[in-house]
């Protein structure tokens, strides 16, 4: 599909395609560059139609991918503190860091070789959580921005919401509506940058598409460039499909669908039009922009003027009204403009209207599915019944509760959790406590479902399940499912994360309890699901 999407995005007026480095893909174990995982052949399809490639190389990327990007073996790696002042980190990091320069080099890639890659990204919010890790913080961010220049790219990098960014690092913005947001640059040296403008935003399983118009995205990108702004990438202009277990922790496999281009690489009208409009009119005075002197006054009490004037030459404006329910009209240049509320108008000439962020010109439209072909017919599915393990059947054994990424080694989200019980006599209408600080928990007892229950993505302690049970007088097994929906991707001290049950009981009526959770004995056993088959 990598063509296509990018032939979209040039045809919608994107000059530059900004992608991520996925370290666990591209090295799970051992280095794997091939297919979806082509880097260097993604840059080059990109150089190929003419545009230009933003490399975040991070390696930390959060993007609601799972463990942040970070390749989960490096959990095991003795003493290691995540994006920290920690020399075992840094190892680590700065060798597919290196790696990745030293790829896109070899290729030619770089713009100081002619190649298209015009920027790069270490390191990835890092603000956000720097506070947490104390004195390892500021030496980190040093570290990280020294070893990256240091690597003679001969183009410049960027660090995303680090507004202390050292020279000649950049700090750029995140968010929706950075041109109200953003501090700017730290020094006279640097340009504007934006290089995330949510044009949606991610969904987590129970959760509500959130829809963000195209009149929105167009008026903050316009107001960007209105205060010297030089570039917005588009987060995401497509963000497609979360394959396989990519997706972090509850986060759905669409991935910003409401996005110009859908989670299926089709026009989403009217962002995707109204934006190449903007695009074209924004580009139509870019040399005035560039080399213009920029000045601004108001129009009104809710109304401001941003002029870009050439010496002799060209003028542009941007007319600006921050009325969200009102039309204003304006005097300016003794002509006399009506602006619809809540918007820019360019003019590219200082003179004519071409385009304005809240006049949409395009009708949307809407995906519609047919089915091609109906699989209702029961001769032609097969059911495949899992094998429930009991704790004799377990080769894993311990006494307390082993933390569930740790033992999976994110071989899988699936984690088997097995005791056998004995009660007494006296334990009538026994009831299974569980808390888990997994996504999920499945209950068998003796093979038999006893009841589930999950977490959300807002939840910050452990879940509960209550579950009535059946007990024998004899020995019971019992099984639990631990259920991962994701890595998490984000926070400080990833490293320490812990999933999986936290407290396990049997609760008698007659408030008699039996805990399983310290000084007894479990078995473990890492479980790939498989649910149902179609015999096509």
């Amino acid at each position: 599909m990598w063509p296509s999407l990018i032939a979209k995005a040039k045809e919608g007026g994107v000059d530059v395609i900004q992608t991520y480095v996925f370290w666990n893909l591209h090295e799970p174990k051992t280095w794997r560059g091939r297919g979806r995982n082509d880097v260097v052949g993604f840059v080059k399809e990109i150089q190929a139609q003419g545009l230009y490639v933003c490399l975040r190389i991070g390696p930390f990327i959060e993007s609601e991918w799972t463990y942040g990007g970070f390749p989960f073996w490096l959990h095991d790696v003795p003493d290691i503190v995540y994006r920290s002042d920690n020399e075992p980190f840094k190892f680590y990091m700065q060798n597919f860091t290196t790696k990745i320069v030293s790829m896109m080099k070899s290729e030619g890639l770089y713009a100081s070789q002619g190649g298209p890659i015009i920027l790069s990204q270490i390191e990835n919010e890092y603000q956000n959580v720097e506070a947490a890790f104390g004195d390892k913080g500021p030496p980190y961010v040093l570290w990280a921005a020294k070893m990256a220049v240091e690597l003679q790219t001969g183009v410049p990098w960027v660090m995303c919401k680090q507004a202390d960014a050292p020279d000649p690092v950049i700090n750029t913005c995140n968010g929706m509506r950075c041109g109200e947001t953003f501090g700017g640059p730290n020094s006279p040296t640097k340009p504007s940058l934006w290089t995330e403008n949510w044009t949606s935003f991610y969904q987590v399983y129970g959760g509500e598409p959130y829809i963000r118009s195209a009149e929105d995205i167009a008026f903050h990108v316009t107001l960007f460039i209105a205060k010297k702004g030089s570039y917005i990438n588009y987060y995401m202009f497509h963000g497609g499909t979360n394959f396989g277990r990519t997706a972090s922790a509850y986060v759905i496999t669409g991935y910003y669908d409401q996005a110009p281009l859908d989670e299926y690489g089709l026009i989403r009208q009217p962002k995707w039009g109204h934006l190449k409009d903007l695009h074209a009119a924004i580009k139509s005075c870019s040399t005035t922009i560039l080399e213009g002197v920029q000045s601004n006054f108001s129009l009104g009490q809710l109304q401001q003027a941003y002029i870009f004037e050439e010496k002799g030459a060209g003028c542009a404006a941007f007319l600006v009204n921050n009325d969200q329910k009102n039309n204003a009209t304006v005097e300016f240049r003794n002509l006399t403009f009506e602006l619809l509320p809540k918007s820019i108008s360019i003019l590219p000439d200082c003179e004519n209207i071409i385009f304005n962020t809240a006049k949409v010109n395009l009708e949307g439209n809407e995906i519609t599915r047919t089915s091609s072909q109906l699989f209702d017919d029961a001769d032609r599915w097969e059911a495949y019944t899992d094998v429930i393990p009991n704790f004799a059947d377990t080769n894993l054994k311990s006494d307390t509760l082993l933390e569930h990424m740790n033992t999976t080694k994110d071989k899988s989200d699936y984690l088997w959790y097995t005791f056998s019980f004995q009660p007494n006599s006296s334990c009538t209408e026994p009831v299974l406590h569980v808390e888990s600080l997994a996504h999920v928990a499945s209950a068998f007892v003796n093979s038999k479902y006893a009841g589930s229950a999950h977490g959300s993505k807002d939840a910050k302690g452990p879940f509960t399940m209550e579950a009535p049970i059946v007990l024998n007088d004899e020995m019971n097994n019992i099984s639990i499912l631990s259920t991962m929906v994701g890595l998490p991707d984000s926070g400080a001290f990833l490293e320490r994360r812990y999933a999986g049950l936290t407290r396990v009981e049997i609760r008698c009526a007659q408030q008699e309890v039996y805990n399983f959770t310290n000084n007894y004995e479990w078995g473990y056993q890492v479980f790939v699901y498989l649910m149902i088959i179609l015999v096509v």
